[in-house]
């Protein structure tokens, strides 16, 4: 079974804001409208079984919706492993996770950088010890700040592995969008993996390397990073960037199993 780790999609009535955002953040024109349907039939097309699709609430007032929303798509699409949200100013956390898991949903997704924290804040640990291995977590890691300064970076992505060892970590952006020359120091050869989400059109080849040279290769998941790049590209960009045999390719593909 293949997977695509790392997509997003958006209710219609706010797809086109949210793109629009995206653009204005990154300077990357998406590919698509950021809609459900799109990257449905843009995963079938890149010859993907299955897709996380990932939110995240960028204030307190938005997770319930943007959880009603992943438990709407999980219960009505076998092919969409719906993450939920969760935010550290959220009142009550530990009865939304309760939620969460009655309705199914195996995941979480943050982005410290959208939701305003930091990984190292001390309220940000006090919900991983609510969390205690009970989800698949998913963090964006980096950007265009120094490591000190940015609300994620590798440095801070290893700590919290190693004070939750429970944990199931998935990594973005190979461990740290523009933070790869800290990741073979900080998070390759940890229980860790990392997605291949945005970052190949933009990492150097000797920080590529030394990244793939020093973690597991079942431990690097594809990711596409949808609706900034569209999945088959990406797939593409995966294979021809490592020179990778088809077989080698599927190893990326599918090495998403293992999490579950």
């Amino acid at each position: 079974m293949y997977y695509d780790v790392h997509t997003h999609a958006f209710h219609p009535k706010i797809a086109h804001k949210v793109t629009a955002q995206l653009q204005d953040h990154y300077g990357i024109p998406p590919v698509g409208s950021g809609t459900l349907e799109d990257l449905l039939e843009r995963e079938r097309k890149a010859g993907i079984d299955r897709f996380f699709l990932h939110t995240a609430a960028t204030d307190p007032a938005q997770v319930i919706p943007a959880n009603n929303w992943a438990i709407d798509l999980h219960s009505k699409h076998a092919e969409v492993v719906a993450f939920g949200t969760m935010h550290p100013s959220f009142d009550e956390p530990e009865k939304e996770f309760d939620r969460l898991e009655s309705k199914g949903i195996q995941g979480i997704k943050f982005h410290p950088d959208f939701q305003g924290f930091r990984l190292d804040d001390p309220a940000f640990y006090e919900l991983m010890e609510m969390i205690n291995g009970r989800f698949l977590l998913m963090f964006h890691v980096g950007d265009t700040l120094p490591p000190d300064e940015n609300p994620s970076c590798p440095r801070k992505l290893a700590a919290i592995r190693r004070a939750f060892p429970k944990s199931r970590i998935i990594a973005a952006h190979l461990g740290g969008y523009q933070h790869w020359k800290y990741v073979p120091e900080h998070l390759c050869g940890l229980d860790i993996w990392l997605d291949t989400s945005s970052s190949l059109p933009f990492i150097s080849d000797a920080e590529l390397a030394a990244i793939f040279d020093r973690h597991p290769k079942d431990r690097i998941l594809f990711g596409s990073d949808y609706p900034l790049f569209d999945p088959s590209e990406a797939m593409h960009r995966l294979q021809t960037r490592l020179k990778l045999s088809d077989a080698q390719l599927e190893t990326h593909l599918s090495a998403a199993q293992s999490l579950f």
